[in-house]
């Protein structure tokens, strides 16, 4: 059994002294695991960081197997923004909730598509913050989690989205929201189609779709949130706060 494919690099964990075992992410086979040997050595640790595009070929005995990966280094992402912190905790940020949220060889193109254009325009900066809240939409849909913005649930209106139901993922008009609006999640506008916004607005994104992933994708298997997702929602959450400082600027 054996494939070759471009490949996302999602994880890698030690596995002896200088082995690991790497989840990569392809379009075909999702989220899949194998033995790098060799892959914690300097020669070849560069390839097999998270974020990193590699064309890599698996190769078992049986399809479920372990099996083993080898790799040439396609693109290397992680190089790219070890110098920019926000940048980083982005990268980490994905890689974490790709790794751990989707079903182990379980295909999602979309998924993979989003990562294959987010991940390189990371090296953009804060900018990009709402492109990685859209994957995180994507990645909602691809588990049956999708939200609902095409009405809003109170008074079937299309336009004037303002809010998301916490408990139903459908959006709502502040008219619909009424005395209820403090009680629902604030549905930024570049998810509407509308203007990538400033920090406040990507942090309302952030909230938004990390509530959805913790209660119903991670929740769901009593997990919680990855810690890197939390910590780059802590950093935006800072960065909305001093761009709010009546001193900022």
């Amino acid at each position: 059994m054996e494939w070759d494919l471009p490949a996302i690099v999602l994880d890698t964990r030690p596995y002896g002294e200088a082995d690991v075992v790497a989840t990569v992410m392809t379009a075909e086979h999702g989220a899949h695991k194998g033995l790098v040997k060799g892959g914690a050595s300097r020669a070849h640790g560069g390839t097999w960081q998270p974020g990193n595009f590699v064309q890599t070929r698996w190769s078992a005995r049986t399809a479920d197997q372990l099996g083993g990966f080898r790799g040439e280094l396609i693109h290397a992402t992680a190089a790219a923004v070890m110098d920019d912190a926000l940048a980083l905790a982005m990268l980490s940020a994905v890689c974490a909730v790709a790794e751990d949220a989707l079903p182990e060889r379980e295909p999602h193109p979309p998924v993979f598509e989003g990562l294959i254009h987010l991940l390189p325009r990371l090296t953009l900066g804060a900018g990009e913050l709402p492109a990685l809240v859209v994957w995180e939409t994507v990645v909602l849909a691809a588990l049956g989690y999708g939200l609902d913005l095409s009405a809003c649930a109170v008074t079937g209106a299309t336009e004037g989205l303002a809010y998301i139901s916490p408990k139903t993922g459908r959006a709502v008009t502040v008219e619909g929201a009424g005395l209820w609006a403090d009680r629902l999640l604030k549905l930024p506008a570049f998810l509407t189609g509308g203007v990538p916004g400033a920090p406040a607005d990507w942090c309302d994104g952030l909230r938004l779709t990390g509530h959805f992933l913790s209660r119903d994708v991670f929740g769901a298997r009593h997990r919680p949130l990855p810690q890197a997702r939390h910590m780059l929602y802590d950093r935006v959450a800072a960065l909305a706060a001093e761009s709010e400082s009546p001193h900022a600027g």
